[in-house]
């Protein structure tokens, strides 16, 4: 934890290009995953917990199934549209890929869930301390 965390929230693609390189959206520096799908419990940079309660990566197999279906239904529909393909075609390609590509995604699928659980946790943050700054107002 020798680095500066900085106090302002990253922007937008900030957190988007940290979530694909698998960095933490804090403070982009420190990563995710030890080796394999093993997940780091902290930031070894800024020590963001990553996981905060027990199921918190739910969320994360949504965007994996999203990523899935439009890669796996944009690809098989572009070929069909680029050569014409059989349904017996289709399905040979999309069925594999239907099933490798959840497991190829799952890294980063967790990795875009907790920045934008970090984006929107930021946001109520932020939010709480001006209202809480408003009650404290003299005059108020």
């Amino acid at each position: 934890m020798a680095e500066t965390v900085p106090l302002e929230r990253p922007r937008l693609r900030a957190l988007v290009v940290r979530a694909l390189r698998l960095r933490c959206p804090r403070c982009g520096t420190g990563r995710l995953y030890a080796r394999g799908l093993s997940m780091l419990e902290r930031c070894p940079a800024c020590g963001l917990r990553y996981e905060r309660e027990q199921g918190y990566f739910v969320g994360a197999i949504y965007v994996n199934y999203a990523i899935t279906t439009v890669a796996v239904l944009g690809g098989v529909l572009a070929l069909d549209q680029l050569f014409g393909l059989s349904l017996t075609a289709q399905l040979a390609i999309a069925v594999p890929l239907a099933l490798l590509l959840p497991l190829l995604v799952h890294r980063h699928a967790r990795s875009l869930w907790l920045a934008i659980g970090y984006l929107a946790g930021s946001i109520d943050e932020r939010a709480a301390r001006v209202a809480r700054r408003g009650r404290h107002l003299p005059g108020a």
